[in-house]
């Protein structure tokens, strides 16, 4: 399976709307890739709080269709990252937004819908503006070979709760997505917690982040695709905008599993 992590960099002076248009044309590239996934929040930036509201759309707006074209132009699966989404009415904690992310096929169609579960902000940003997600989403994408890998999705924060990714891995996920706004001043939890979340899950694992300084915060790059052994099948070890491109073999997870059974032995 042939994937691409494009690590997207930008400042507080470029336009959603440009920044949009940008991806998209970097997606329809990718051209001979199975999977292409971008960043969390790329379009609205993922620390500048006071845009999201403006910058919400709903499931069907703007960012959903030009990212259903882009797959279609790549002729390849796009987990186009995150935006903000304006729920059709308020959630139980009462707000209007969500962070949420949009996987597509290559012919364009929708194939699903992640609401982040986990929100980072100690009670502001995500908690006070956005609603939780609540589903576990896992499902099945083609993995280039004429076959199917089930792939769990997750964004950013999540990755700080190893109990979710479990929960993929009891679902059958060999393959985890988790694009992410993550800051420089943490960037060593990014690429640790990655690699931690692949090996004790006996799952590759691809995420991707974003460069460039928004909201005055730089943000971390490091993006990575991790082998079920922990083995880091690529990396982009800085923060410029750069395309990751990594051929991942995924019948290597299954012997790995198979030769070394850890996951058998949980007693908890």
């Amino acid at each position: 399976m042939r994937i691409a992590l494009l690590q997207l960099a930008y400042g507080d002076d470029e336009p959603a709307g440009a920044r949009i248009d940008r991806a998209a044309d970097l997606v329809a590239q990718q051209r001979g890739h199975d999977l292409v996934v971008l960043p969390e929040l790329w379009a609205p930036t993922g620390f500048d709080y006071t845009r999201w509201d403006g910058e919400a759309e709903p499931l069907d707006g703007r960012f959903a269709a030009a990212m259903a074209d882009a797959a279609r132009a790549a002729g390849a699966t796009l987990h186009a990252g995150s935006f903000v989404e304006r729920l059709p009415e308020p959630g139980p904690d009462g707000n209007t937004l969500s962070n949420t992310s949009l996987l597509f096929s290559g012919e364009g169609e929708r194939l699903a819908v992640y609401r982040k579960i986990h929100r980072f902000g100690f009670g502001a940003g995500e908690p006070k503006l956005m609603e939780a997600g609540e589903d576990v989403v896992v499902l099945d994408l083609p993995d280039g070979a004429g076959g199917t890998v089930r792939t769990g999705l997750t964004t950013c924060y999540d990755l700080r709760f190893p109990e979710l990714y479990r929960r993929q891995q009891e679902a059958g996920a060999s393959l985890l997505l988790v694009p992410a706004a993550w800051p420089l001043a943490r960037v060593a939890h990014w690429t640790l917690l990655g690699r931690a979340r692949a090996v004790e899950n006996q799952c590759v694992l691809a995420q991707v982040n974003t460069g460039g300084t928004h909201a005055r915060t730089p943000m971390g790059g490091h993006s990575q695709v991790v082998a079920a052994n922990g083995e880091v099948l690529g990396e982009l070890a800085h923060t410029d905008e750069a395309v990751l491109s990594v051929d991942v073999d995924l019948a290597g997870t299954a012997a790995y599993r198979e030769a070394f059974p850890v996951l058998a032995d949980r007693r908890l």
